[in-house]
């Protein structure tokens, strides 16, 4: 294989983490392939305190924005050096997995099939203790509970979910399959599907940019395909403070009427806007704050602090 592999991650105020992460890269099987690592370090209180020289086998380069760029743009600034640097694939990937040794073989393998296949998705568990329902499974079950096997949007109701989420793997999802959304935990990318489509949408910041790509990619006519094969494990939220945060409360709800507004049809628009009102007047104030910020058309970090 001589395709150039790039992979892409951002780190967060948390250098533990991303060492980890970079360690597990080096356990993978490569069968001979070329890695390239980008981090963007997107910390606002400790900097990364990792050297690029103590990861020289992966060719590691640190780029410092010197402010926190969020998910969207964060990671185009690492898309953008792939692509200069003649990337053919780029693997978008959060720092917080757990990687099993054949998981970046499994998805090139996928995306060499088939010319119209773009992206590949991976099935990805929850990594022990970081269920949302932690006493619902038994011991046994830890570490097989599903966090993603494909994406699948909603359109009536607005509802990107996660397919299989929270479910024990009894085999259920051992079909490849094309889906309706990548996330933004792990996929990867022809570089060719970038050159074609553009990268992250920065209005989001952070959240759904990842639909709103799958949504281009496909428009695009290339294949999202979900392949069971290739596995990781997710220490979900790591970065952003956990499901139903103020963090979440606010991009979640603005960027939700963002990627509605521009993709949904008409009457789940409407829906929409009714249910922006109820927020605006019930809702929690990050939420509120959220929606606020659509109408006033402040994307990206808009104002949330």
């Amino acid at each position: 294989m001589n395709q150039k592999i790039f992979i892409n991650t951002l780190n967060f105020n948390n250098s533990d983490i991303t060492l980890k992460f970079l360690n597990s890269l080096r356990e993978l099987n490569k069968n001979g392939l070329k890695l390239y690592v980008i981090i963007v370090d997107n910390s606002t209180k400790a900097k990364i305190n990792i050297k690029e020289d103590d990861f020289k086998d992966l060719n590691l380069k640190i780029i410092d924005p010197m402010e926190n760029t969020g998910f969207a743009a964060g990671n185009n600034i690492a898309i953008k050096r792939s692509l200069k640097e003649s990337a053919d694939y780029i693997l978008i990937i959060n720092n917080d997995v757990i990687l099993d040794k054949d998981l970046l073989l499994e998805l090139l393998k996928n995306a060499e099939s088939d010319e119209k296949t773009g992206v590949v998705v991976p099935k990805i568990y929850f990594a022990k203790g970081y269920e949302f329902h932690k006493d619902r499974y038994k011991e046994g079950e830890l570490g097989h509970v599903f966090w993603y096997a494909g994406g699948e949007i909603d359109w009536k109701n607005m509802i990107v979910s996660h397919r299989g989420v929270d479910e024990v793997d009894k085999g259920q999802f051992e079909k490849q399959i094309e889906t309706n959304f990548a996330t933004g935990c792990c996929m990867l990318v022809k570089a060719e599907v970038f050159k074609k489509i553009g990268m992250f949408d920065e209005k989001y910041f952070l959240y759904f940019e990842d639909a709103d790509l799958s949504q281009r990619v496909k428009k695009a006519g290339y294949k999202i395909v979900y392949t069971p094969k290739a596995i990781l494990w997710h220490e979900n939220a790591g970065s952003t403070g956990g499901s139903g945060s103020n963090l979440q409360d606010y991009f979640i709800s603005r960027n939700r009427m963002l990627f509605g507004f521009k993709y949904a049809p008409l009457r789940t628009k409407l829906a929409l806007i009714k249910e922006s009102l109820l927020i605006l007047s019930k809702g929690r104030p990050s939420q509120k704050k959220g929606v606020r910020d659509f109408y006033l058309g402040r994307l990206g970090k808009g104002s949330y602090k």
